[in-house]
C-alpha cells in the first residue's frame, strides 16, 4: 500500500495512460481511423480541412471529458464497494446482523 501512496504522490500512476497492444482490437481501430481521416483531407481543400480539424478536436476534448467522469464514476463505484464490504454490521445472517 505505501509503494502505492508513493508512487502516486510522486505522479508515477497516470490512469489515463496505456499502451496499446499492436494487433488488438483498439489498435485496429485506431489504424482505421487514421487512414480514413487522411483519406478524407486528401480529397478537402483546404478551409475544408480546418473545419474537419476543428472537429476531431472538438471530439477529441468530448473523449477526454467523458473518460474523466468515467474514471471518476468507477473510482467512487469502487471506494463505495471498499466502503460497504469494511461494514462489520450489514446483515450477514451468519452473525445475527440486521
Amino acid at each position: 500500500m505505501r509503494k502505492t501512496l508513493e508512487d502516486l504522490y510522486y505522479g508515477n500512476i497516470t490512469p489515463n495512460e496505456q499502451q496499446m497492444t499492436p494487433g488488438s482490437e483498439l489498435k485496429r481501430a485506431m489504424d482505421r481511423v487514421t487512414k480514413y481521416e487522411n483519406q478524407l483531407m486528401e480529397r478537402l481543400k483546404e478551409t475544408e480541412q480546418d473545419v474537419l480539424t476543428k472537429l476531431i478536436r472538438s471530439q477529441h476534448e468530448i473523449d477526454s471529458i467523458t473518460a474523466l467522469e468515467n474514471f471518476i464514476l468507477g473510482f467512487r463505484l469502487g471506494v463505495r464497494l471498499i466502503a460497504e464490504c469494511m461494514d462489520e454490521n450489514d446483515g450477514d445472517i451468519r452473525t445475527g446482523g440486521e
